[in-house]
């Protein structure tokens, strides 16, 4: 079974651009992590404040090493985090039949 994390993130007014641009650079970074599955970011088109990020890894482990990244740190932690609204995070595993 591969850890799944589902992430919604709002961003504050103004800021959809700073999300966006930080989002760019950390997806391309995260598909390169070891552990790492499958990393899609999306916006909605009606609402560009809504982001929805569709992380799968090997395992939990992997998952939890994805925060310890240099470019974690600098793109989410340094850039996007701080110009949302609202950060949402649900976990899951996947069924292997």
């Amino acid at each position: 079974m591969a850890f799944v994390c589902t992430a919604t993130w709002i961003a504050k007014p103004g800021e959809e651009e700073t999300v966006r641009s930080a989002l760019e650079k950390l997806s391309p970074a995260s598909r390169e992590e070891p552990g790492n599955i499958y990393y899609q970011a999306h916006q909605n088109p009606d609402e560009p404040n809504i982001f929805r990020i569709f992380e799968v890894y090997d395992d939990e482990e992997a998952f939890k090493k994805h925060a310890t990244y240099p470019h974690f740190e600098q793109w989410a932690l340094g850039q996007a985090i701080p110009a949302l609204e609202t950060r949402q995070r649900d976990f899951s595993h996947t069924l292997d039949f």
